[in-house]
């Protein structure tokens, strides 16, 4: 959900902060759709970030990521994250770091769990011919954006 105003940068040219959404209003939509609710959009960010929702008593499989560190904000809701070390409760305001090549997993309690994570942009995908640099051909991102997409939907961040 963006905040309904055009891109205040494009008068000056400049980059202005601006309000993105209300993450509340996000968590409290009721019945709550699970899945991916918002997702960071704006053209030129280095950054990606979304809110998910999962229901009460669902579930997120184990999973890793190999190349990037994530913060996982707990929103609204409740449940355990799975990790090596053992489970960890889950509330509203819990911040964890969830660092590079960590495998996780996330259970919603009996209110269900909405949550916001944040990291570092993916790389783009790019598309070379046979014999041309790995540095020319991008794919405007677009391959990496929807395969990103179809993950939050999936509710992993």
């Amino acid at each position: 959900m963006a905040d309904g105003h055009s891109d205040p940068s494009a008068a000056s040219g400049d980059p202005v902060p601006r309000l993105l959404c209300d993450v509340k209003a996000l968590a409290a939509l009721d019945p709550a759709p699970a899945g991916a609710r918002w997702r960071l959009a704006e053209p030129g960010r280095q950054l990606d970030a979304n809110v998910v929702h999962i229901r009460p008593g669902e579930s997120i499989d184990a999973h890793t990521d190999p190349d990037l560190d994530v913060l996982l904000l707990v929103v609204a809701g409740g449940g355990v994250l799975g990790a090596t070390g053992g489970h960890v409760p889950l509330a509203e305001g819990s911040l964890l770091w969830l660092p590079r090549g960590s495998s996780r997993s996330l259970t919603a309690g009996v209110d269900g769990l909405a949550y916001m994570t944040v990291h570092p942009r993916r790389p783009g995908m790019r598309i070379r011919s046979h014999g041309t640099p790995r540095d020319q051909g991008r794919d405007e991102e677009r391959g990496r954006d929807e395969e990103r997409g179809r993950d939050e939907e999936r509710g992993r961040g």
